[in-house]
C-alpha cells in the first residue's frame, strides 16, 4: 500500500469570544463533506486562541451523520461522552467493545472500539474515521497555561482519518493537502507554522456545505479518471494550543 510522506501542519481557527463554537470544512469533495466544530478559549491579554475539535459533521450522498463530544463538568472515563445522529435522528449504540450499528442501506457502519468514548465510523469506499473523546487534563492545562475553567472539562475529539479515492479537486483545510499539486512548505516531520483559510472554509453550521470553496455535489458522478485511487495512510489530528495539528 502506498503512503504519503510523513509531515505535520497546524491550522488555527479564529474564535472571537472567550468560549465560542465555529464550524469549518476539513474535507469537501463531490461525494464527501466533513466539517468540524471547534471550541476554544482566549483569555484576557492573550492574542492566541486555544482550540479543540468538539464535533464532526459528515455528508455523503444524500445522507448525513454527526458525532459530538458532550460537555461535562467533571470527566469520568466510565461515562460515555459521545452523541451521535444519522439523518437527523439520534443514534444510540449500546456501550461495550465491538458493539456496532449499520445503516439500512449499508453505506455507513459505526463500531465501538472500547466500552465508552471510542469508535470507528466507516463510510464505504470513501473514508474511515477513528474517534476518541478525551478531556483537557489538569496537567496539560497547567503545562500549557490553558486556564481551563473548573466547571468544564473541555471534552473534545482526537480524530484519525483514512480516505479512499479522493478527487484531484478535493477542497477543505485538510482536503487541499491531498491535491496532486499541493506543496508542503515544511520539512518532513516538522510542523508547518499555520495553514490558514478561515474565510474560505467557514460554514454556517456543522452540516452546511456553504463555505466559499466547498465542492460537495452528491448529484454529480465522480469522474474515475479524476479520482486519486490510492489508499491514504492514517491522518492523525489533535487540537490544543497550536490549533488543529495533523500528522500524515
Amino acid at each position: 500500500m502506498l503512503r504519503p510522506t510523513i509531515h505535520r501542519w497546524r491550522w488555527n481557527c479564529v474564535l472571537l469570544s472567550w468560549k465560542e463554537q465555529r464550524a469549518f470544512t476539513l474535507i469537501s469533495d463531490s461525494d464527501l463533506q466533513i466539517n468540524a466544530r471547534f471550541i476554544g478559549l482566549r483569555h484576557q491579554g492573550r492574542t492566541r486562541d486555544y482550540t479543540w475539535i468538539q464535533a464532526l459533521g459528515l455528508k455523503f450522498g444524500h445522507h448525513n451523520f454527526t458525532l459530538e463530544a458532550t460537555r461535562t463538568e467533571k470527566w469520568d472515563d466510565n461515562v460515555d461522552h459521545l452523541k451521535l445522529s444519522h439523518d437527523g435522528m439520534e443514534l444510540v449504540i449500546p456501550e461495550g467493545h465491538s458493539s456496532e450499528w449499520n445503516s439500512t442501506e449499508g453505506d455507513i457502519q459505526v463500531e465501538r472500539t472500547s466500552t465508552t468514548n471510542s469508535l470507528t465510523v466507516t463510510i464505504h469506499d470513501l473514508a474511515e474515521i477513528s474517534v476518541n473523546v478525551i478531556p483537557v487534563s489538569e496537567e496539560d492545562s497547567k503545562t500549557h497555561s490553558y486556564q481551563i475553567p473548573t466547571n468544564d472539562s473541555f471534552a473534545h475529539l482526537e480524530v484519525q482519518f483514512r480516505f479512499f479515492g479522493l478527487s484531484s479537486n478535493v477542497e477543505g483545510i485538510l482536503g487541499r493537502t491531498y491535491r496532486p499539486n499541493f506543496e508542503n512548505p515544511a520539512k518532513p516531520g516538522v510542523a508547518m507554522p499555520v495553514v490558514g483559510g478561515d474565510d474560505k472554509y467557514k460554514t454556517s453550521s456543522l452540516l452546511a456545505t456553504d463555505c466559499a470553496l466547498c465542492v460537495f455535489s452528491p448529484g454529480n458522478i465522480k469522474d474515475e479518471h479524476d479520482s486519486l485511487t490510492m489508499e491514504y495512510g492514517m491522518l492523525d489530528c489533535k487540537g490544543g494550543g497550536n490549533g488543529i495539528t495533523c500528522k500524515k
